[in-house]
């Protein structure tokens, strides 16, 4: 059983790092700046984590309306998680937006899924690979 979106404490970094290191798999970033970068996040309480019994199993980084991260454990992925950390920040925020890799057909789906629409792409000038990108954005519709 998921809990729901909560914010993210300190204790939960060991736990995030796992989730972020099961997808990202070997980078040239040094996991220490992974970490730094994690502490800062939580700090300004721009991260949003969800767990089972067993602990956290997802997490959301996000700035204001910017989405910088949405990361579900392989484990439990399918499991209306990932939709979960999403339904949370759009309760928070009337607009989203973020960028995935062109490639990353599954997050591609997954955020149309969710009403993200494409308004631009890019050479992956911003991105860590260095890959072609997306930029999604998602907008509450108004209710008359």
């Amino acid at each position: 059983m998921t809990r729901g979106a909560r914010p993210a404490r300190l204790w939960h970094v060991p736990w995030l790092l796992r989730i972020l290191w099961a997808h990202e798999g070997s980078t040239d970033r040094p996991r220490h700046s992974d970490a730094a970068l994690m502490v800062r996040l939580i700090r300004q309480g721009a991260v949003r984590v969800i767990a089972d019994a067993r602990g956290p199993v997802g997490f959301m980084a996000r700035q204001g309306s910017v989405v910088l991260a949405l990361y579900v454990h392989p484990r439990v992925q399918g499991q209306g998680n990932g939709s979960a950390l999403l339904t949370d920040a759009k309760a928070h925020q009337p607009q989203l937006e973020l960028w995935t890799l062109q490639d990353n057909t599954a997050a591609r789906r997954f955020y149309a899924t969710h009403g993200f629409v494409e308004v631009a792409r890019g050479a992956g000038l911003g991105n860590d690979k260095g890959l072609p990108d997306i930029h999604l954005a998602w907008q509450k519709e108004e209710v008359a």
